[in-house]
């Protein structure tokens, strides 16, 4: 899998960037007489949804593991020559998050083979989840009610190492435009610069709205800001006319959206009303939800027993960043994170993930198959 690029295609290009490892799980699934069933989204590789079921009547399990990678540039080793070495699996994607999805798939494996089992599984192997999540998004809306099914409970695949992650932050993206006038440098008072009235903007998000921020949840952290980028002009001689600045704001679980968009459109008021030649649009760019704790007990204790079952801390966290279970989790489905790997090497310059993890992985997804949840 490490060894089929999956770099996201929004960060090169190159269209369908997933179909490649899609068509391997695909054959590989089906040669170990699993189902297959080809999820299309337009202008996208297709998701995969691959199921076992044991009993019509059976509760379903669904676990998900995105297919797409980060970029390459800056790696030290070979990006996609998955070398097993010193008990690592080396490449792009092995920690985030091909080893999760071959550990579902084994341990998916396993589970038919031994027939039987309390549980109907379904992995899905999603698109896009390191720019847009648009595979989750086209899922829930288009895919989802034709299950036929609900979910018990979904494990979404991330390197946690295996601790359950129960709570993750969301965010919303903004781009702030400032427009102005364009002229010849040599004669700048017949322009307006559309520069100088960002730095405005960008001064008062940095000093008025980033440090009045003080939600907390005390298992993702404080909420968080910060300017990531910024671009302006068109020529040297220009008095440029545009200048856009990309926001970032992680939304801890139990804030609103509403109440985060409003907070920043205000400074933004503020900024107007002192500087009346400010011409600016605001448009959210991006927005994913949080995951939030409640409503997954049951299923955070069935987990916890099988990772003590395999001797491992049933210890669970929080994070700060976003992943797909905020969107299973706004859809009203019991959710968490786990996964093997460790997240600090996920997108590194020589991302591994260590096969004693895997095999790890393999076995707690195999006995959370054959758990009861609920």
């Amino acid at each position: 899998m490490v060894r089929i690029d999956s770099v996201n295609s929004a960060l090169t290009g190159r269209p369908c960037a997933e179909a490649g490892l899609g068509d391997w799980i695909d054959r590989a699934a089906q040669d170990w007489g699993l189902a297959v069933r080809r999820l299309p989204i337009t202008g996208r590789a297709d998701q995969l949804l691959i199921t076992h079921t044991v009993d019509p009547g059976a509760p379903w399990l669904l676990f998900d593991s995105h297919m797409d990678t980060v970029a390459v540039e800056g790696m030290t080793i070979d990006p996609f020559g998955g070398e097993l070495r010193d008990g690592r699996v080396y490449g792009r994607g092995a920690c985030d998050t091909k080893g999760t999805g071959a550990a579902m798939l084994w341990a998916l494996r396993a589970y038919a083979e031994q027939g039987g089992g309390p549980n109907n599984i379904v992995l899905l192997f999603s698109v896009d989840e390191e720019v847009g999540m648009l595979g989750i998004s086209s899922f829930l809306a288009n895919d989802y009610a034709a299950l036929g099914f609900v979910p018990s409970g979904v494990i979404v695949g991330e390197p946690t190492e295996l601790h359950p992650v129960i709570a993750h932050n969301g965010l919303i993206r903004w781009q702030v435009t400032t427009h102005g006038v364009a002229a010849h440098s040599s004669v700048p008072h017949q322009g307006s610069s559309a520069i100088s009235t960002m730095m405005r903007v960008v001064q008062a998000i940095e000093t008025d709205y980033i440090p009045s921020l003080t939600a907390e949840h005390e298992l993702t952290g404080h909420a968080v800001c910060s300017i990531n980028m910024i671009q302006g002009g068109s020529a040297p001689n220009i008095i440029p006319d545009r200048c856009v600045i990309d926001v970032d704001r992680r939304v801890v679980p139990g804030e609103e959206f509403e109440s985060v968009m409003h907070a920043l459109v205000q400074i933004l008021d503020r900024v107007k009303h002192d500087e009346p030649s400010l011409d600016y649009t605001l448009d959210v760019s991006t927005t994913h939800p949080p995951l939030l704790p409640e409503g997954s007990e049951s299923l955070l204790a069935s987990t916890i027993d099988v990772l003590a079952q395999q001797g491992l801390p049933g210890l669970s966290l929080g994070a700060p960043f976003s992943t797909h279970a905020g969107y299973f989790c706004q859809a009203g489905i019991p959710t968490l994170v786990l996964g093997p790997g460790e997240a600090h090497k996920a997108h590194t310059k020589d991302e591994y993930i260590s096969t004693e993890q895997l095999d790890r992985g393999a076995e707690v997804y195999l006995g959370l198959m054959h758990s009861q949840i609920g």
